[in-house]
């Protein structure tokens, strides 16, 4: 089944092709001459989803699937969300976006313990963190959701080469090393956007309609 997977990002576009596997041909708008940004004005990650495949679907008329994808992390009260990407300013630059999140991260712990020497009662600090994503597949003029979710914590230093984002800092729950130091394999089977793939291409297959969203 061929598909257009709206977005250009190459490291999404490897990681959903591996996920859905066998029997999706997945087609990029840059093949079909649609190089401009695809619009994610919404403020949740589902209205950001559904922006890009409608956009996509009114420009081709073809099948198509979009994602938002975000970090939630708890101490920032679910910051860095729908602005993941441009955490740090518009360049999504991966880097300073991730400089960005462990320097707010420092502060809002100090400015804990700060409150907590003068008497103040403040929650303990938590580097809690969540990858949240929604999946908007539009097949046949017809709309579906699909949601994924991976938990865990944020570290205070970068390691691993793999994956891409917040990769390097994000360590998954029951695990002791990052999302970049995860085989790809490994990493796929408890990602957010594996979960929520996983669930796209069993409903697409016409498996269990319980994993449908709408």
């Amino acid at each position: 089944m061929k598909l257009v997977f709206a977005t250009n990002n190459i490291h999404k576009v490897r990681e959903a092709s591996e996920i859905l596997g066998k029997g999706f041909e997945i087609v990029t708008p840059a093949q079909l001459g649609i190089t401009e940004d695809l619009p994610e004005t919404g403020n949740t990650f589902r209205a950001n989803s559904q922006q890009k495949a409608d956009y996509i679907y009114k420009r081709t008329g073809l099948d198509c699937f979009a994602d938002d994808s975000g970090l939630e992390v708890d101490i920032l009260g679910g910051a860095p969300g729908v602005e993941t990407a441009r955490y740090a300013g518009p360049q999504k630059d991966s880097s300073a976006n991730i400089a960005k999140l462990l320097e707010e991260m420092a502060r809002r712990e100090m400015e804990a313990s700060f409150a907590r020497e003068f008497g103040v009662e403040t929650p303990r600090a938590t580097r809690k963190a969540r990858f949240r994503t929604c999946v908007t597949l539009i097949v046949g003029g017809e709309r579906r959701f699909f949601d994924g979710a991976m938990e865990g914590k944020i570290g205070r230093e970068l390691y691993g080469n793999g994956g891409f984002g917040y990769d390097p800092v994000f360590i998954p729950e029951g695990r002791d090393v990052t999302a970049a130091q995860l085989p790809e394999e490994e990493k796929n089977a408890i990602s957010h956007r594996g979960n929520a793939l996983r669930a796209m291409a069993e409903y697409l297959k016409g498996g269990d309609s319980s994993l449908r969203s709408e």
